[in-house]
């Protein structure tokens, strides 16, 4: 399994448009929420750095898609918060469509980690979000942030509300999310983050490994087949004397 999977990450491309995002190729995990949710925060504390992501300075302002390099050759996306006021409408629209194509069409995608504060459960943005993404059968993890704010008791009630309210919004894609308690400043939540990321990476590399392999294979025997026979004299088949 692939161990502290969002360490070493190196920033590589902002993209504001479809046109601008790379071509898919290796596996992409992305991190969604909402302005002021703490996203940059659990980033940060998973990339085990102090300024790979950035907190804006006007939430909601930055409209485009952040991509990090992560060390065995995967894509951390970091996508714009929303649901900030302050975004003129035109510019929000463009957003949430850009990040619902995004999020239902982007075939390297493998996982969605959504970020929520613990305090206010999921919005009808995260709502929306969800809905995007998990009819595609792929895994969300929600990380449920801010935990350092309440007490244990009420942390216990929080990430439950948070998984029976994904529960109630879709019931047949339930067994796809994990929600788990989160912390970036006292930590909780990292380990348990990490294995959940490093699992899914884990088994794409490993998929994807298989089906290169398969490819050359394949590839080889096409190869050997469409090569030219010996000009040497044709031998027919044996007679018995």
């Amino acid at each position: 399994m692939v161990k502290h999977p969002l360490q070493q990450a190196v920033f590589i491309v902002t993209a504001a448009s479809d046109e601008q995002l790379p071509p898919s190729g290796p596996p992409e995990v992305a991190f969604a929420g909402r302005s002021n949710a703490g996203k940059s925060s659990a980033i940060n504390a998973l990339a085990n750095q102090t300024r790979l992501a950035f907190t804006s300075k006007m939430p909601g302002r930055t409209q485009q898609i952040n991509l990090f390099r992560l060390r065995n050759g995967a894509l951390l996306a970091d996508l714009p918060g929303y649901g900030y006021a302050a975004v003129p409408k035109q510019l929000k629209y463009h957003w949430q469509a850009f990040l619902g194509r995004y999020l239902a069409t982007r075939q390297a995608l493998v996982g969605l980690a959504l970020v929520v504060d613990a305090r206010h459960g999921l919005g009808e943005l995260d709502l929306q979000v969800l809905d995007s993404f998990l009819p595609s059968g792929r895994p969300v993890l929600i990380l449920a942030t801010k935990m350092d704010k309440l007490t244990p008791s009420a942390q216990r009630v929080a990430a439950s509300a948070i998984e029976r309210a994904a529960a109630s919004a879709h019931p047949a894609h339930a067994t796809q999310v994990t929600v788990i308690p989160f912390s970036a400043t006292r930590r909780i939540g990292i380990e348990q983050a990490e294995t959940l990321i490093g699992e899914w990476l884990d088994v794409t590399v490993e998929s994807i490994a298989a089906q290169v392999a398969q490819d050359r294979g394949a590839a080889a025997q096409e190869s050997k087949e469409k090569a030219p026979r010996s000009r040497g004299v044709s031998r027919g088949p044996k007679r018995l004397a």
